[in-house]
């Protein structure tokens, strides 16, 4: 059974740090897409930070320069680095991994809230 876990959200002030994480289990990592998406309150979800097969990686023009995705294949996990937060960053966030077939597995999030 394939089983994505998001942890590492929580309350911070602006201009804070979190470090989001997404544990894999019953599907590895490696070597394959993995997406962090996310869903303000009111908002449509949206992707934020990508990660392929080949460790290229691609964000949301709304982070770059202040997220980083990353991935521990010796953990099977796959971590976005959250600096600088601003208020418009409140959303529940979601690991999400594509794959052959239609298959796409999605975690249940995380809740990230950000005080102003």
């Amino acid at each position: 059974q394939v089983q994505l876990v998001e942890s590492g959200g929580g309350l911070v002030q602006a201009g804070g740090s979190l470090r989001l994480s997404c544990v894999a289990s019953g599907v590895s990592f490696s070597y394959h897409n993995v997406k962090w998406y996310r869903q303000g309150p009111g908002k449509q979800r949206e992707m934020v930070a990508h990660i392929d097969g080949n460790d290229n990686t691609n964000y949301a023009d709304s982070v770059k320069g202040r997220f980083t995705i990353s991935r521990d294949n010796a953990k099977n996990t796959v971590y976005l680095q959250m600096n600088n937060l601003e208020s418009d960053d409140t959303a529940v966030y979601y690991c999400n991994t594509p794959r052959r077939g239609g298959l796409n597995y999605w975690g249940e999030g995380t809740q990230v809230t950000v005080s102003s």
